[in-house]
């Protein structure tokens, strides 16, 4: 059964929005629990550039669980879980160790394979970490290769990309429990190269990320390549105004593929 609602980032930019934002949650809640969901969808922060930038990242985190811990007793009561989706603001471990600290009874994974790639991570690294805690499960494919300003990534149709999904999805067989599996292919989007091998990049984003996790995910970019398929690109409002029938064309085209893809080799 899906989620509701779109995503909603809990981390206020000031300590005096939290009100806001735990009312916000509250709300979702209630939508869900009317509608039958499960699922509450959610996030820290949409990536590291949005986080406030007085203090830590576990600073953050805390305030994040301090939201969570306001609403858990209605989270229960509705018989539901707050999925937090591994999006571009926390590895995996840190993830998991904001569920576990929040409560594992009441908030899971909103498990992704796309946004691992733009936080230097395998998508087997995020299952392996993740994957207990999943509440439902999103295929989405990149390509991840070497860049002489660092490491190259790009969302591109499911089964075109750097990571095998047959040995992914069988993988996560193992380790997940029961849950929906979602086809999500997000493309249309230019590469994005983080600079990896710059030292300000580690120390501002980075300083207690793992050598281990990292060489994974570089393991990852010296087997891949660029996308060598022709698609539209745009990364800009107005550009994605000025081609937008164009760009809707081919998401319905790129979806259309991922679909074969996962009928022909992921469907058992």
């Amino acid at each position: 059964m899906p989620s509701i609602g779109r995503r909603f980032a809990i981390l206020p930019k000031t300590t005096a929005e939290i009100p806001e934002m735990v009312a916000t949650l509250r709300k979702n809640i209630e939508r869900a629990s009317a509608m039958g969901s499960p699922i509450v969808r959610a996030l820290l922060a949409s990536d590291r550039y949005h986080m406030p930038d007085d203090g830590p990242v576990e600073r953050h985190m805390e305030t994040g669980l301090k939201i969570l811990r306001e609403v858990r007793s209605q989270a229960m009561d509705a018989g539901l879980k707050i999925g937090i989706e591994n999006h571009k603001d926390l590895q995996a471990w840190q993830t998991r160790q904001f569920i576990e600290a929040a409560g594992k009874e009441f908030v899971g994974s909103y498990l992704d394979t796309g946004n691992p790639v733009f936080v230097m991570e395998d998508p087997w690294t995020t299952i392996d970490e993740l994957g207990p805690y999943a509440v439902t499960f999103h295929l989405r494919d990149s390509v991840v290769y070497e860049h002489p300003g660092g490491i190259a990534v790009q969302w591109v149709p499911l089964g075109e990309g750097a990571v095998d999904f047959k040995a992914l999805v069988d993988h996560a067989a193992a380790i997940l429990p029961p849950v929906h599996i979602y086809c999500k292919p997000i493309t249309g989007r230019p590469p994005e190269v983080l600079p990896v091998y710059k030292q300000e990049f580690w120390t501002k984003w980075f300083p207690k990320a793992r050598s281990s996790d990292f060489s994974r995910f570089l393991a990852l970019a010296k087997r891949g390549g660029p996308y060598e398929k022709g698609q539209v690109m745009t990364d800009t409002p107005e550009l994605r105004d000025t081609y937008m029938d164009a760009l809707k064309r081919q998401q319905l085209e790129h979806m259309e593929r991922s679909l074969v893809y996962c009928r022909k080799l992921l469907v058992s």
